[in-house]
């Protein structure tokens, strides 16, 4: 079958890293241009990945032989981006958070629907096979019923200067880190919270958010606890807790393509399994190809999944806002 072609819209650190490598080694998907802001950056992009093709954004979007669009450009800029992929008939790889905010969400899929594109939310951790073992293990029930999830992840300083630290941007932890842990726990408790009480610790200079501490409550006994951060030492784990015992990951969100995956379980006993290395990277960018070209069905709905999860990022900054628990249903 006939490989899908990528254009690339922001050359990222993400991108350069890990995105770009896992389009050049598919089976399923090749690069076909690579567009940025600045044309020497692109131009030096393509150099480094041997691609022929390269301009600026509007580039990739009026080039007819692409057929998904990777964008990588701060989330400020994603429902910009997004929206004119999808009316040039683009599919859309978005990496995290979708956006800044839920209205910006829906139109972003609300636009890519009526162009019959489809739009995917990056978060590649969930393609790591390391979370479908210890959704395994849920079922299988060793852990009993479960009582709470907890997700920690946070990096040391990074320079004040980072497009991080650019509130006009989309910049601050939460978009930047809170998604993950947020995501985990849907996906785990195989369900959507019911409210929401967030705390976010805004930098004075920048005015983004640099901490936060999350409380999503599920339903019935079920709540997820997770605090992220920048200025602390790194950490990218979650643990889960039932009624027979409980596991934790010792990496759960970015876990290297080299690094084995450990998770480890207490119930009567501790046991360590471990997962061979994989690049989730080239995980999701097969999925999302596969899907399109039809070998395969989604295990979720890209677009709704999207929805639901900038919903509860989006009462999580309300929360904070207004120092109260904000219940998802409120969320319009």
């Amino acid at each position: 079958m006939k490989k899908l072609r990528f254009g690339i819209i922001g050359c990222s650190r993400i991108a350069e890293s890990s995105v770009i490598p896992a389009i050049l080694t598919s089976k399923h998907a090749e690069l076909e241009m690579i567009g940025s802001r600045n044309i020497k950056k692109s131009k030096q992009f393509a150099n480094k990945f041997k691609c022929n093709k390269f301009g600026n954004y509007d580039d990739v979007l009026e080039n007819e032989n692409v057929d998904i669009v990777y964008i990588s450009t701060p989330v400020g800029l994603h429902e910009k981006w997004s929206v004119l992929s999808a009316k040039k008939g683009k599919h859309i790889l978005c990496e995290k958070s979708s956006t800044h905010s839920f209205e910006s969400a829906k139109k972003m899929v609300l636009i890519s629907k009526k162009n019959n594109v489809r739009l995917m939310e990056s978060l590649m951790f969930r393609f790591h096979p390391q979370h479908k073992k210890v959704q395994e293990l849920i079922k299988k029930n060793y852990l009993g019923k479960l009582f709470t999830f907890s997700g920690f992840y946070g990096f040391p300083p990074i320079p004040k200067t980072d497009i991080r630290f650019n509130k006009k941007l989309g910049g601050g932890i939460l978009n930047d880190a809170g998604c993950y842990p947020i995501c985990a726990s849907r996906i785990l408790f195989s369900e959507e919270p019911e409210s929401v009480f967030c705390n976010l610790v805004i930098d004075k200079k920048s005015k983004v958010d640099t901490k936060a501490n999350l409380f999503l409550k599920y339903s019935r006994i079920k709540s997820a606890f997770m605090s992220v951060g920048y200025d602390v030492s790194y950490r990218s784990t979650y643990g889960l807790w039932g009624t027979k015992g409980n596991l934790s990951l010792k990496r759960a969100y970015n876990i290297p393509g080299n690094m084995s995956a450990k998770i480890i379980i207490n119930t009567n006993k501790t046991n360590t399994i471990s997962i061979k290395p994989v690049n989730h990277f080239s995980l999701i960018i097969d999925n999302f190809s596969k899907v399109l070209q039809g070998i395969i069905k989604s295990s979720f709905n890209f677009e709704d999944d999207l929805l639901k999860q900038a919903r509860i990022m989006e009462a999580a900054r309300k929360s904070s806002q207004t120092k109260k628990e904000i219940k998802i249903k409120d969320i319009k």
